[in-house]
């Protein structure tokens, strides 16, 4: 069996120079509130909509007769409690876009910054 070919060298690789953008970007404080910022919304954000979303199961699963009341004509608490995590999502989705209006902002602060060469 003939030997694998050597793959071609890469052309000339050299070291990085200085810190590279990102590694300034992470040293930014502004960048470490901006994440925390995020983390703040996105985290209770994340576990409020997961217990929503299994409270529904639990409902169901532990008080039906509960969950079986007709609230209009054929409809019950089941109905209307499932669909409205419909309407959850679409608000938890509305309340990220308008905060990730501020994220974005402060996002173009840092970028504005880096551009400049400040630390």
């Amino acid at each position: 069996m003939p030997a694998a070919p050597t793959p071609a060298k890469p052309a000339s690789v050299s070291a990085p120079q200085g810190p590279s953008q990102w590694d300034r970007v992470a040293a930014m404080d502004e960048f470490r509130q901006l994440l925390k910022a995020k983390a703040v919304f996105v985290i209770p954000a994340t576990v409020f909509f997961i217990v929503y979303y299994f409270l529904l199961i639990i409902l169901v699963g532990y008080y039906p007769k509960f969950m079986d009341r007709k609230v209009l004509g054929p409809v019950n608490l089941a109905y209307l409690f499932a669909l409205s995590q419909f309407f959850v999502s679409w608000a938890i989705a509305w309340l990220y876009v308008r905060a990730a209006r501020g994220f974005d902002a402060h996002a173009a602060h840092i970028l504005g910054r880096l551009g400049k060469g400040d630390k």
